[in-house]
């Protein structure tokens, strides 16, 4: 542990926190947001102050935070507030793989941890070697559908694309998957799923459960591959929505077992 950089820390969002448990920092933290979901400590240990979009602005500053971390451009309102409340801020952006190795890179720098940070970098790229390395050796690649929300429809974002590659498959949207926000990638119409072919759909309900019976109901829906073989399964979006740590190890460990699984049948 070390006395360097700031010791009292906000997290807004869950990857933060996550990396700093895992750099052995935890101690620093002195507020999580109410969606932190891993470590599943942290809930345990650490006051929430607020929900992702929506900061309790007069519990922050009554922690006295000497850092807020925050991540991406839903955020960048509630951290600008804070700013000019007088507060330190970082507001993060990752929304691919190389991002998110690099978001733990500038953390562990911010906090003294820079050897520690490298090394779980290190680990983390040899994780995702192993598993393109095992996705390599299949014998065949299938077409995979990530759908992020269904009211409407979203396709994954960039890191969840990449990793669908690293498991071995093939995104059907990657060319949507470059967009950061998700507005922009709504499929207008749902046939174009349909057309695209998917051998395997992956809900992923940001806040709330995948339900596949809803999907094979939808108009067209019954000539997709994968709805035709039952290949319908769902990743809970705390293991690959937040860009992280649990995305490249849960998140993409779910992937490649479900790729597996199809590829071998």
């Amino acid at each position: 542990m070390s006395a360097f950089g700031p010791q009292r820390i906000v997290c807004l969002s869950t990857e933060t926190c996550e990396v700093l448990y895992a750099l052995g920092e935890q101690q620093r933290i002195v507020g999580i947001s109410g969606f932190t979901v891993r470590p599943p400590q942290a809930r345990k240990e650490k006051p929430k102050i607020g929900a992702f979009t929506s900061a309790k602005h007069d519990e922050i500053l009554a922690l006295q935070p000497d850092l807020v971390l925050g991540y991406c451009d839903l955020q960048a309102d509630m951290v600008a507030d804070l700013a000019r409340a007088g507060l330190e801020v970082h507001l993060f952006n990752q929304r691919s793989i190389t991002g998110i190795l690099a978001m733990i890179s500038t953390l562990g720098a911010l906090v003294g941890a820079a050897d520690r940070a490298a090394a779980l970098v290190q680990e983390l790229e040899g994780r995702m070697a192993a598993v393109a390395a095992q996705a390599a050796a299949l014998p065949r690649r299938p077409r995979v559908y990530f759908e992020e929300w269904n009211e409407p429809l979203i396709s994954g974002i960039g890191w969840v694309s990449e990793l669908i590659t690293l498991a071995g498959g093939d995104d059907c949207f990657s060319d949507l998957a470059a967009l950061p926000r998700a507005k922009q990638r709504i499929i207008a119409d749902p046939l174009e799923v349909v057309r695209r072919a998917p051998d395997i759909i992956i809900g992923s309900w940001c806040g709330k459960r995948f339900r596949p019976e809803q999907v094979v109901e939808r108009a067209g829906w019954d000539a997709v591959p994968a709805v035709a073989q039952a290949q319908l399964f769902e990743i809970k979006s705390a293991d690959i929505l937040q860009p992280g740590i649990g995305a490249l190890t849960d998140g993409l460990d779910q992937l490649a077992a479900l790729i597996r699984q199809w590829a071998q049948s």
